[in-house]
């Protein structure tokens, strides 16, 4: 019950941010916060699979349970391997290229850090960002780098933490899913 406790908080987690991120204006991407949904309701519905699967001791559903969570093992720690072993040259270039194929972040950007463009600012170009009108504003990309490092880090090692509970769930369900059912009738395999 604790992994699927934990698989049920990661999806719980994963919904708040993306409510909050909303709610507090941070994120106006729909696209963005409708997939970390989406990943958290996933989450969720495979938690309460392998829930009802270890309460029924329901075999077939234990079985896609732990294949589903050995995936999602799989994922998650290679995302979370990524995120640590980036340096921070490797980082730029992944913040430049998220700043040049998508409009909706880069107006969060400017508008939560009161920045204007990636590197340099023209000024034909227009900012969603209040130091805009005073014709005063910095470059985003050493805001955004100074904290990129720190929040790689820390996403990269809570994923890293889950998804050793993860790994500990698959293998607790398949020496679950092999016992025999306790609440069966001994004599019906006479």
């Amino acid at each position: 019950l604790c992994v699927f406790s934990s698989l049920q908080l990661v999806s719980l987690l994963l919904i708040g941010i993306a409510a909050w991120g909303i709610g507090f204006g941070l994120i106006s991407s729909f696209r963005v916060v409708g997939v970390v949904i989406a990943v958290g309701v996933f989450l969720f519905f495979i938690a309460v699979v392998g829930l009802i699967g270890a309460m029924k001791h329901h075999q077939v559903l234990l079985f896609f349970y732990m294949i589903i969570l050995l995936l999602v093992f799989i994922v998650q720690f290679s995302v979370s391997c990524a995120c640590l072993a980036l340096n921070k040259e490797q980082q730029s270039e992944l913040l430049e290229v998220g700043w040049n194929n998508t409009n909706s972040a880069r107006t969060d950007i400017e508008r939560n850090l009161n920045c204007c463009g990636f590197r340099v600012f023209y000024p034909n170009e227009t900012c969603a960002s209040d130091c805009f009108r005073t014709h005063h504003c910095k470059p985003c990309a050493p805001i955004i780098e100074e904290y990129s490092g720190m929040v790689l880090r820390f996403v990269g090692g809570i994923g890293l933490f889950f998804s050793f509970t993860e790994i500990l769930g698959v293998w607790l369900t398949y020496r679950y899913r092999n016992q025999k059912d306790p609440r069966a009738n001994p004599s019906a395999f006479l």
